[in-house]
């Protein structure tokens, strides 16, 4: 059994979240509960929970401040939030795991099991990058987690020339001149990073617009990236992308 802490300023909340995991989660045993940040540093020094269900906004302070009161975190985090679509991607870019209000049964059930696979010392890094990324306003400017087997790499969304697929692997270039392999697909990137500034100029390439140094007409035409790499340009893609290119001159 994973032991669970639920902590939540909104009784209904912790109560809803009690019921839903006794249905679909049932490996997760709710050993306690708090309604804020003292209460909730309490909950986890008498309970030591593995897994704690956090909420946000509270009334004597936030999710951040209790994480940071503690000396050291020795549970996983999954974050219970209302907040918007926008300081969702937040979330996303840092890899941290969260829940929507209201919860959707199978979203918990999937963080659940995800939880259970979580990495803990990865958990400072994603803290940062997400606290990072709920402050900042441009999407270049925000940090992204990219995991692979070996390592787990912060980096300056800014600072990614582009996603190449490989199979059901991509590799990430960086300005740095680092190449990444991670074993997600390129559609994953694209559905990730398709607001924030990248375009998939080809079926095997998502390209970082910042970073396009020129546009080339021979042979169909292709882009050469910021470090020479050049990229061919699906005929389909082209005159979208040189009005994306016009737009980015204005």
């Amino acid at each position: 059994m994973l032991r669970a802490l639920i902590i939540d300023d909104e009784a209904h909340m912790r109560d809803t979240l009690v019921k839903l995991l006794a249905l679909h989660c049932p490996d997760v045993e709710v050993v306690g509960q708090a309604s804020g940040v003292v209460s909730g540093e309490a909950a986890i020094n008498e309970f030591h929970p593995e897994v704690v269900f956090l909420d946000i906004q509270m009334k004597d302070g936030t999710g951040f401040d209790l994480l940071y009161s503690l000396s050291s975190i020795d549970f996983k985090v999954i974050f219970v939030t209302a907040y918007d679509q926008y300081a969702l991607q937040a979330f996303r870019f840092s890899a941290v795991d969260y829940l929507l209000k209201p919860i959707n049964p199978e979203y918990l059930a999937d963080a659940v099991n995800r939880a259970g696979q979580m990495i803990q010392e990865h958990f400072n890094i994603q803290m940062k990058a997400l606290e990072e990324n709920l402050k900042s306003v441009s999407m270049q400017h925000k940090k992204i987690i990219i995991k692979t087997t070996e390592n787990i790499h912060l980096l300056d969304m800014k600072n990614i020339i582009s996603c190449e697929s490989d199979s059901s692997y991509t590799t990430v270039h960086t300005s740095e001149g680092d190449k990444i392999l991670v074993s997600k697909t390129l559609k994953e990137y694209e559905d990730l990073l398709a607001d924030c500034g990248f375009y998939r100029v080809h079926k095997s390439y998502l390209i970082n617009l910042l970073q396009i140094k020129r546009f080339e007409r021979q042979d169909g035409g292709s882009i050469v990236m910021s470090n020479e790499l050049k990229i061919p340009v699906a005929s389909r893609k082209r005159d979208e992308l040189l009005q994306l290119i016009e737009k980015l001159a204005e």
